[in-house]
């Protein structure tokens, strides 16, 4: 796997109740080991998400992989050399933030 971007971020709620948040908001995603969900998705894409303690909560962490075992050299070309893909990683990113933060205040 090559890690492609990350982004993090808090959300100001224990640990446990983060992460039944994400499970619950993420059906069908493979619980991949401890506090981390996956999804897999075409040929190249798995998406990871994991939760970690963090002195002002608990920290979320959203990791894009290439999985890709064949056409490797192919990805960056069908994904337009990931040109913006990193801004819009984030903001997809701080949109399951705010749900997160919403379900756990539920």
């Amino acid at each position: 796997m090559k890690l492609i971007t990350e982004v993090t971020g808090v959300v100001t709620a224990p640990v446990e109740q983060v992460w039944r948040a994400l499970v619950n908001g993420n059906p069908g995603w493979t619980v991949a080991g401890d506090h981390t969900i996956a999804y897999q998705g075409g040929w190249w894409y798995r998406g990871e998400w994991s939760v970690e303690p963090d002195p002002e909560g608990t920290r979320v962490v959203h990791r894009v992989y290439d999985v890709a075992r064949w056409m490797r050299w192919g990805v960056p070309l069908a994904n337009r050399f990931f040109i913006g893909f990193a801004d819009r990683t984030r903001a997809a990113f701080e949109e399951g933030l705010t749900r997160i933060e919403r379900d756990v205040r539920a």
